[in-house]
């Protein structure tokens, strides 16, 4: 990793931006916040925020033509790291009151409501991270902060060699979701590592030094 690595939050009207790169900084990034679609691509790491609902997530993106920012950087192998709403909508489809959301795309599979006594999911809570992930190395046992009540739920994406198989990530709230994903140079979380205290800035960190 050089010094800092330079990381653009795309700012397109989602998500608490601010905190994100706050964390980033503490994390060793030198952080831009913008829409301009060249600096994001020249970036050596592209975070998508993302806050809300996964319809206003998308218009946002859409707006700001995030989608072909992500698919040109990740045609470059260049890294991309969603979060919470932000990995959401890198699914097929999210299914939201009954309105149904086309995504990005980059995976397949349905965001939807988790079926859990309580909802929202908000508060700390623990993962399952495999010994192979990078995000998650020297932190499985910690906890991190979620704020949602939809999620991927199940993964359908067949890899074949010579590719290497997705790291995935799950929790628990009522039922299983995918908490992280590491797929090449495209990872996502649903938590907030921004909110999720040292552990947040310790996976930020794993997250630089894959750049």
């Amino acid at each position: 990793m050089s010094a800092s690595p330079s990381v653009v939050i795309f700012d397109y009207g989602s998500g608490n931006i601010h905190s994100a790169a706050k964390a980033l900084e503490l994390a060793g990034a030198r952080v831009t916040l913008t829409s301009d679609r060249s600096t994001a691509l020249a970036a050596d790491g592209l975070l998508v925020p993302g806050v809300g609902a996964f319809s206003a997530v998308m218009d946002g993106l859409s707006a700001a033509r995030g989608g072909a920012v992500i698919e040109q950087r990740l045609a470059g192998g260049r890294p991309v790291l969603g979060i919470c709403v932000g990995m959401q909508v890198l699914f097929e489809l999210g299914v939201e009151r009954g309105v149904d959301t086309e995504g990005l795309g980059e995976w397949p599979g349905v965001v939807r409501e988790l079926d859990a006594p309580v909802l929202p999911h908000m508060g700390w809570n623990t993962v399952e991270a495999p010994e192979d992930s990078r995000l998650f190395e020297g932190i499985r046992d910690e906890r991190f902060y979620f704020v949602h009540s939809y999620a991927a739920q199940d993964w359908t994406l067949e890899t074949n060699h010579p590719f290497p198989s997705p790291v995935l990530t799950w929790a628990e709230h009522g039922s299983r979701f995918l908490a992280a994903v590491e797929n090449g140079p495209l990872s996502a979380t649903q938590f907030h590592p921004e909110k999720s205290g040292e552990a947040g800035i310790r996976l930020l960190t794993n997250w630089l030094e894959t750049l």
